[in-house]
């Protein structure tokens, strides 16, 4: 997928094209306080689960491959400045959409869109298909696809890390409710594959084109953000293998990431020691703060209990859901 650089022939999300997206989602969401999906989804049983942060490095790394990705963190992007608070800031908004009610899940659409309106420059020198001194536009549809792609793709990957496969039924069903998370970004549903298999072919095809070129400052950051220099969170080295592992081979090597007998034996290790413990995990850990909030939306409380308070600490960096207007 080679996207032409100029803001003329690159298709932007603005404020008008997201709100008619957003009435699309509106008219198929389950319903005001179960929100876009609902308890019955698929995609409420994938997200719930905190297995699928194994592969949160993997989705980082595949979008820090797209040049327009690397520059905008690299000059817009508070990642190294404040990376915890970072990761509690997207997935406030992230969890919002997915597990707040239709009101949060809307404001946390609008929200994303006003702070990608702010994020666009120039790339400072060629990658792949992009001449140096091209523009980039975080709201591009092009870049909000392949991003929209790597968080779908990922999540359902890590979570047949750990539990029982889908089925061809229910990997459909899956990706049928990820067009309706792809409409929050504003993405047209018309740009979107057909089906998983459409899909599939469409990660493959990015992945192995030169649309995804490794700059030499995307791989700085990849390696600082993998190995956690800038937390007090140490990353553990099988955890750094795993993130390798999941990667394409094409991607991995282009990182400069080692993948050999070492690193292949801790995956296995950890991968086997994660699946044997995992079902027996309390749903206290095992599900995420916000999934634990929404249950009890639904049953009828008005705030969340102080365990799902605390889960949501560490999850989303506050106590609940943003009923305000995602900042």
């Amino acid at each position: 997928m080679n996207v032409p650089a100029s803001r003329d022939k690159i298709q932007l999300v603005n404020a008008e094209s997201l709100e008619c997206e957003l009435n699309r989602v509106r008219a198929a969401a389950a319903g005001s306080l179960s929100g876009i999906f609902g308890p019955r989804s698929v995609t409420w049983q994938v997200d719930r689960e905190a297995a699928i942060f194994l592969g949160a490095g993997r989705a980082l790394l595949l979008q820090l491959a797209h040049p327009w990705v690397a520059a905008a963190i690299e000059q817009h992007s508070d990642t190294f400045a404040d990376p915890i608070g970072r990761f509690h800031r997207t997935f406030s908004v992230v969890f919002s959409m997915v597990f707040g009610s239709l009101d949060q899940s809307l404001s946390a659409a609008r929200s994303l869109h006003r702070r990608h309106t702010e994020i666009k420059g120039q790339l400072p020198l060629a990658a792949g298909p992009f001449p140096a001194g091209s523009c980039y536009y975080a709201n591009a549809v092009p870049a909000l696809c392949w991003v929209h792609a790597t968080l779908i793709e990922t999540a359902l990957l890590s979570y047949e890390l750990v539990l029982p496969p889908f089925t061809p039924e229910q990997r459909e069903h899956y990706y049928t409710e990820s067009r309706l998370f792809a409409a929050l970004f504003g993405i047209p549903d018309d740009y979107l594959p057909r089906d998983w298999a459409a899909f599939s072919a469409y990660i493959a095809s990015v992945a192995q084109s030169d649309t995804l070129t490794v700059t030499d400052q995307a791989r700085i950051m990849a390696h600082r953000l993998i190995a956690g220099a800038d937390t007090w969170l140490p990353v553990p080295t099988s955890y750094r293998a795993l993130t390798a592992a999941l990667l394409p081979p094409q991607i991995r090597e282009a990182f400069g990431f080692l993948y050999g007998a070492a690193e292949q034996r801790a995956v296995r290790q950890l991968i086997a020691g994660i699946r044997r413990a995992y079902p027996f995990l309390p749903a206290r850990l095992r599900y995420v703060g916000p999934y634990q909030e929404a249950e009890q939306r639904l049953a009828g409380k008005a705030r969340p209990d102080i365990v799902t308070r605390l889960c949501n600490r560490f999850w989303i960096g506050r106590a609940e859901l943003p009923r305000e207007p995602v900042g």
